[in-house]
Order: C-alpha cells, then structure tokens, then sequence
C-alpha cells in the first residue's frame, strides 16, 4: 500500500488543481466574450439592413443568443469564483501548516472578556490566538458555537461524542472545501439570533381568500396594463380600465398596508445573506453521518417535500422579490397593479407560519456541525495529535499529560514537557530564570486542557485528566477604565479562581509581582494553601526562591520543578525543559548586561 499523503502534500496537489481549474475558466468566460462581441455585431448588422429592407424581425436571433451567452458567462464566473475561494482554502490551510497564518484568519475577538478566567492568559481570541488557529466556520453562529466551546468545559460524554464526530468528520476534506466555497461572506450580515427571534414569533398568515383576492386582482390588473399598452397607450378604454383596476386595489390593499410594512420592515435584517446559510444546508444535507451525533444533526434537518436549503432558498428568494420592488423603476412603476409588495409580503408570512418553528434547529445544526468541522480540519492538518482520554469525575481531579507541547507554536521548534499531578501530588513549584519557559509551560498546559474541555484534539504523545475548571493569571494588567492597578486587577483574578467550582485546575504565573517581598512571600503561601483545601490542582511560578520552601513544608502533595540555562561565550542558551528541583542560578543580571546596560 501506498502510503497516505501528508496534510501539507494534499493541499499542494489540491491547490495546483484549482488553479488549473482556474486558469481554463477564466479562457472560457474571454471565448464567450468574443462570441458576445460577435453576436452584438451580428445585431447590428440586422438593424443596419432593416433599414434597406430586411425585416427587423430578424432581430430576434441575436438577441436570443446574447441573452444565452450572458447567461452562460455569468455561470462561468460564479465557477470562477468558487475556484478562487477553493484556492483561498488551500492557501490558508497551507499557511497553517508552514506556521505563516497569523492575522491571516478571523481572529474572534469579539469573544474576548478580560473577565474570563482564562481566555486573555492563554491567547484563545485575538490575533495570532488558538481561535484564528481553528476556526474555519463560515457563519458567526458556527463561530460563537466554538467560542463557547473554548470558553467552557463540557460534560465527559458530549466530549466523548464529539470525538466520534470528529473523528468521522477528519477525512472529509471534500465537505470543508464545498463549506468554504459556498455563499458570501455570512458573519459580515445575517445575525443568527435576529433569524430566530424573526422566524419564532407567532405567525399571523393572512386568509386564504385574501391571498386568492390579491392574486385574481393582480392578473387582471397585468391583463388590462398589458391591454393598454398593445394599443400605444392610446385606447381610452383601456385607461378607464386601467383607472378602475387601480382603484378597486387600491382599496383592496389600504385596509393590509400596516401589516404588509410591518412585515417588510420585520424580514429585512434577519434575511442578510441568507445565501450562504442556504448553502451551508445543501452541502450538509448531501451527506450520511453514522456516529450518533452527527447523524441526530443530520435528521434535525430533514423536512416534508423540500430540504431545508430548498425552504431558505426559498425565503431568499421572496425577499429579492420584495427588494426588487424597492430598486428596479418598473416595478415601482407598474407594481401596485399587480400587488407585487402585498403578494410577496402574504408569502413571505405563509413561509414564516410554516417554516418558522424549524429555523432554530436548522441553526443549530449549522452552528453544531461548524464548530466540528473546524476542530475536524485541525485534527486532520495535525494527525499525530491525539484525543484525550478522561478520568471519571468521582476520582481525585487528575492530570497527566506526556510530551506537550503549545499548539500556537511550529512543531518542529516546540520543546515538549510531561507534568503529571495525580493523588497525592497536586501541586508543582515551577522556578527558573528569565526567558527560560515557565510562563510558556503554564500556557502550554492551559492550551492542552482548553482543547481536551472543547473536544478536540491535544498536542501531546498522550493526555489523561478528569474533568476539571479551569483558572489562570498568566497576564493580568492594569485597567484604566476600570481603576485597577496591575496588582489590584491580579488580586482580583486570583479571587475568580480561588472560588471556581472543583475540581480546578489553576495556572500561576509569578504571584504578587506587585508588593513588597514580604507581603509577596506570606500572601502566595496562603493563596496556594487555600486553593489546595478545596481540592484544585495546579503549577505555580516564582523567581523568589522562598516560595519554594512552601513545596518542601507540604510534603508530598507539592513538589519543585525548575528550568534552567547556561551562558556560552558570552550568550544564554536555554533548552525549556523541566527538570525535578530548585534552580541554582538567576540570569537578571546576565540578560541586563546582554543588551548593553551597565551593572
């Protein structure tokens, strides 16, 4: 057997492909062209000798196929665009893999909350964040869904769940091209939460002979316009026809007016871009799920005659209609003839009566299936990368976690480190000078669990642990908005994660950096004693060395770790990994001298 391609070669091969699709659709689209040119001259030509006595009506042919060639290159061009997108997948995803892809994805800031136990420590939302990393979702209800997911830990079995589901969603890189390549932009318009608000309210579907009234009453209005028209316009009759047809609809529609604007005005902003909302539908409804999962996701969108892309399509589709009415001059022109706002306002109500109860869970299974997708993707791009495994959670909390590395860094530059806490050790003193891998050591395991708590994948040889709450201050600042100076706004973090629910896992980075030695050494000793009484686990960094007497005087629940370094022919050398102990040395002033100062 031929061995499997690597994730950086299919994208290569695939990349070539689309641009070679690329390439022959672009000559096509330049071959209608010059037929279009060709055909308008043609056309010309027909009038040029209508004037010598060739009959006009020749014409006709022409125009025919120009409207043909229109049609047929505009095809062309939305395949040319779907083409580009594909390369766009392809040139993003090798950008991941090559570790050139930061500012380069959506980057989820606005789930950002400096108030998160530990969203802004461990870089989750941002630029170059874990977020920008994964997220491939298409739709902001699939980004908010895997927001959440990185913000929260959920229940051992949907994790398990989700690892069937990933796991059948890995190899089907052909769905997340067709998701990446359907639609516009969703996440710039259509407001998910605007959509369901919309399509819950209770209906109030017009009767079935005011729609059958408006329908009658717009094709005898369209028969007497087009009556009046044949006749240049010039028939007197016709006018009085036309007079009185407008005027029985006139007041056929006065009595609706109210409630038709209500319902145009309501339907507009949870309609934005329902294109590719409709799309996402049809390439998820093309496919056959077996893990229990995806497959109740797969049902939740199987509806009677149509799809449920077709009845968004649909629903698009009335509201073109009605933003015609608004944009094209002979619709406003001749529309109140034919009732072209009442008839399509009454469909468009009849669709929400319908088909306004199942729009949350066709939401859901969109926003479901793309926060999967995404985490698939990086499964896919990252096969070494194992799913964790968990620890019930009627044991001691646990975590054991071997070669780990931080997943925002080049594998083949990310030194990995194993950290095992389990009963009775729950706490590692981590030393080390500066610049030698404490902070990232903590983001490292904070990272990992993030992931393990979503459903993903880890990067590590292997990672077991219970389910547990996360808390970390790795990186708290001051706030000028809030009034907090750095070492009120660290105190204040330190409060959110002494009272997270237990089991919790806590990441400390240099406790107290703001007060004197003193209070620094007797406040981190208590903060440690107190976190390690209601049962949390976790790594604390220190350069002060007294704080690692606290590990000695606790026995056998605590232990020191250290980095350290070395300085060759003048320069520091670091190699990042842990070793058991105290460190023996502090670089400060090393590093001070490095870049030129004085001491």
């Amino acid at each position: 057997m031929q061995p499997a391609a690597s994730p950086r070669d299919t994208y290569t091969e695939r990349l070539a492909e689309r641009n070679a699709s690329l390439k022959d659709l672009t000559r096509r689209r330049d071959r209608i062209g010059n037929l279009r040119l060709l055909v308008a001259i043609a056309a010309a030509a027909v009038v040029w000798y209508a004037f010598h006595g060739l009959s006009i009506r020749w014409i006709a042919a022409p125009i025919a196929v120009f409207v043909a060639l229109v049609w047929w290159q505009s095809r062309v061009e939305r395949e040319m665009e779907s083409a580009r997108r594909a390369i766009r997948f392809y040139e993003q995803g090798i950008a991941r893999l090559e570790n050139r892809w930061h500012g380069s994805g959506e980057s989820g800031e606005r789930f950002n909350d400096p108030h998160h136990p530990y969203a802004a420590d461990l870089d989750l939302f941002g630029r170059a964040s874990l977020f920008e990393l994964i997220s491939t979702a298409r739709t902001r209800g699939g980004e908010a869904r895997l927001a959440a997911w990185l913000k929260s830990p959920s229940p051992i079995p949907d994790l398990r769940a989700r690892h069937e589901a990933i796991a059948e969603l890995r190899p089907r890189l052909d769905m997340r091209e067709n998701l990446a390549v359907v639609g516009d932009d969703f996440r710039s318009g259509v407001n998910p939460d605007q959509l369901i608000e919309w399509a819950g309210e209770p209906p109030q579907p017009f009767p079935a002979w005011r729609r059958i009234a408006a329908f009658v009453l717009s094709l005898i209005g369209a028969g007497i316009l087009l009556w009046w028209v044949a006749t240049d316009f010039a028939d007197t009759n016709a006018l009085l026809a036309v007079i009185a047809i407008a005027i029985v609809e006139g007041t056929f529609g006065f009595g609706l007016r109210a409630r038709v604007l209500r319902i145009v005005s309501a339907v507009e902003e949870p309609a934005h871009d329902l294109d590719l909302l409709s799309g996402v539908l049809s390439v998820i409804e093309q496919q056959q799920f077996e893990s229990p999962r995806l497959a109740a996701l797969r049902g939740a969108i199987d509806v009677q005659r149509k799809t449920a892309s077709r009845h968004i399509a649909q629903l698009r589709r009335l509201i073109r209609i009605l933003e015609d009415g608004r944009e094209h001059l002979l619709v406003r022109a001749f529309g109140p003839l034919v009732l072209w706002t009442t008839q399509v306002s009454m469909a468009v109500e009849q669709w929400r009566a319908e088909h306004g109860s199942q729009v949350a869970a066709w939401l859901e299974t969109v926003n479901e299936i793309e926060a999967l997708s995404s985490l698939a993707n990086y499964a896919w791009e990252h096969p070494r990368d194992p799913f964790p495994e968990f620890i019930e959670s009627h044991c001691p909390p646990f975590f054991d976690g071997e070669a780990m590395g931080h997943p925002l860094l080049a594998e083949e530059r990310c030194v990995t480190n194993s950290v095992r806490l389990a009963d009775p050790l729950r706490l590692l003193v981590v030393s080390g000078s500066n610049m030698s891998g404490k902070s990232t050591l903590l983001r490292t395991i904070g990272v990992n669990t993030v992931l393990a708590l979503a459903g993903g994948p880890v990067r590590a040889k292997s990672l077991r642990l219970s389910l547990l709450s996360l808390g970390a201050s790795i990186r708290t600042v001051d706030s000028l908005e809030e009034g907090h100076s750095r070492f009120m706004a660290e105190i204040l973090r330190l409060k959110q994660v002494l009272e997270l629910p237990p089991p919790a896992l806590f990441l400390l980075d240099e406790l107290l950096g703001g007060t004197n030695s003193h209070d620094r050494a007797l406040g981190s000793e208590g903060l440690i004693r107190a976190l390690l009484d209601r049962g949390a686990i976790g790594l604390v960094t220190t350069h002060d060395l007294a704080l690692s007497q606290v590990a000695n005087e606790l026995g056998a629940i605590a232990a020191n770790v250290h980095f350290e370094d070395r300085l060759e022919a003048g320069r520091l050398v670091f190699d990042y990994r842990v070793r058991p102990g105290v460190v023996a040395r502090s670089n400060a002033l090393d590093l001070m001298r490095a870049v030129g100062l004085d001491v």
